[in-house]
């Protein structure tokens, strides 16, 4: 993500794809050449979670396709999207990546339909095209894909018209009916079936709810996503740490409990807002009018003041155990008569 991209790594990616090809363009410009293909990648154009670097490597290339054409020089920028063969780059990425990338309507493409795909796209003499393979049904819900790619599917009208935006407000309702016990076991089923659709899982059951987040596989990106997806059902806003500053879904559960369901302020801090709401209403008063409030806050403050400090209860002495100067001392101050009357 751009937050933790360092130098190297963003210099590391640019210097394998703008430097070579800018070293390309300038080998070739002076020289005739039928066909100059630059392979980009769909990241360049519609962005995806966790290659702020190599989506700005590849951008360059696509500006470069625009810069030759400007030149009257041929170019074609091809932005791939992702290949079911592994490669070395595609490598290491897990069943968790993959069923992400699939959440937003971008499918592997196959050996033979790639090769038809750049046979096609370099024939159009386009500067810029995006050979990729697209779910054209996760496209129509639009919740997860890319804003770019909405536009390439119409939506329903009535898939539409069942949309609801947050359901926080109801959430929260509903839990303020609940003992404290259900509130988190309503929430944490919630957390669990959202981190089983982020991870690919078809249901929860499989999940520990008292296991580590890092332990169930989540990295920065699907921490987001679970950020993301929670912030929905709970309308709150929610930090994209949450899930590593409340490493268990339990934790989470909790700490989601009591965002949306506050214990109530106590005597005392109740007071306490109530005298600052005081003391904004008087900066607004004029002094004439401020003089009887004065006058009546001095005299219930001299009124509690004047009372006499609470007294703490002494243990109880055993009349054995005590002294002759003890025994006179509570008849004196606990009978109300003195020795002398006795």
């Amino acid at each position: 993500t751009i937050t933790t991209l360092t130098t190297e790594q963003l210099h590391t990616v640019l210097r394998n794809k703008a430097d070579t090809a800018w070293h390309l363009h300038q080998l070739t410009t002076h020289h005739h050449v039928g066909r100059f293909v630059l392979y980009s990648s769909l990241a360049a154009t519609v962005g995806n979670a966790g290659q702020a670097n190599y989506a700005a490597a590849n951008a360059f290339l696509d500006a470069l396709a625009h810069h030759r054409h400007q030149h009257h020089q041929p170019a074609t920028s091809l932005a791939w999207g992702l290949w079911a063969a592994r490669s070395a780059m595609t490598g290491q990425l897990e069943e968790v990546d993959l069923a992400r990338m699939a959440r937003t309507g971008i499918l592997p493409i196959e050996d033979e339909r790639g090769l038809r795909i750049f046979d096609a796209a370099v024939d159009t003499q386009l500067r810029h095209v995006v050979a990729a393979e697209f779910d054209t049904a996760v496209l129509a819900r639009g919740d997860r894909s890319p804003a770019m790619l909405r536009g390439l599917v119409r939506e329903p009208v009535r898939r539409r018209a069942r949309a609801v935006p947050s359901s926080g407000p109801a959430l929260a309702q509903r839990l303020s009916g609940m003992a404290p016990a259900e509130q988190t076991t309503h929430l944490l089923t919630i957390v669990m079936a959202n981190i089983a659709a982020v991870l690919g899982h078809s249901d929860a059951a499989s999940i520990d709810p008292a296991r580590p987040f890092r332990d169930l596989g989540f990295d920065s990106l699907t921490a987001v996503e679970l950020r993301n997806r929670l912030g929905v059902t709970t309308g709150l806003q929610l930090a994209a740490t949450m899930a590593f500053d409340h490493p268990t879904p339990i934790a989470l559960s909790e700490y989601l409990r009591e965002l949306l369901v506050p214990p109530p302020p106590s005597p005392r801090e109740r007071l306490r807002g109530q005298l600052d709401e005081l003391e904004t209403t008087l900066a607004m008063m004029e002094r004439d009018d401020m003089a009887e409030i004065a006058a009546r806050l001095r005299t219930i403050a001299a009124r509690f003041l004047a009372r006499p400090p609470a007294t703490v209860e002494e243990p109880p002495v055993s009349i054995a155990d005590a002294s002759l100067s003890e025994v006179f001392d509570f008849i004196d101050n606990r009978l109300g008569r003195s020795v002398s009357e006795g």
